[in-house]
């Protein structure tokens, strides 16, 4: 569970079998999840990452695990030669944004009606060189 909901059915199998080498999972003491980043590399655009979801269980938060795995996704695609990361986050999501920007993202644009009618989406951009 993250933030309160229960993130087993919005993690399916295909994100690890697919994106094996660009997505990383982090294990508490006790075996159960502690933290998970899901990323890829862009098919259309060689200098270009992306994170698609990342969750850090709540009594997890504050340690630096959503950070380190921030990190190890950018030494992996930079070891590749991708020097962009992109991420999308709602534009409620206060804590998501200053996260973000605290890693060093900028806010591209607000994109209304990104993922649908009202639906709007903070884009987010990250060069890593």
């Amino acid at each position: 569970m993250v933030g309160g909901r229960e993130m087993a059915p919005m993690l399916p199998r295909l994100f690890f079998v697919h994106f094996e080498g660009t997505s990383y999972v982090v294990d508490g003491d006790d075996g159960q999840l502690a933290a998970f980043l899901i990323g890829f590399h862009s098919q259309s655009d060689p200098e270009e990452a992306y994170i698609h979801f990342v969750g850090v269980a709540p009594e997890q938060r504050g340690k630096g695990l959503g950070r380190r795995l921030y990190e190890r996704f950018f030494d992996d695609a930079l070891a590749v030669g991708r020097t962009i990361v992109r991420c999308v986050t709602s534009p409620v999501n206060g804590g998501s944004v200053a996260f973000h920007k605290a890693l060093g993202f900028e806010v591209e644009k607000l994109a209304a009606d990104y993922d649908g009618p009202g639906e709007d989406r903070v884009l987010l951009v990250k060069r890593l060189v």
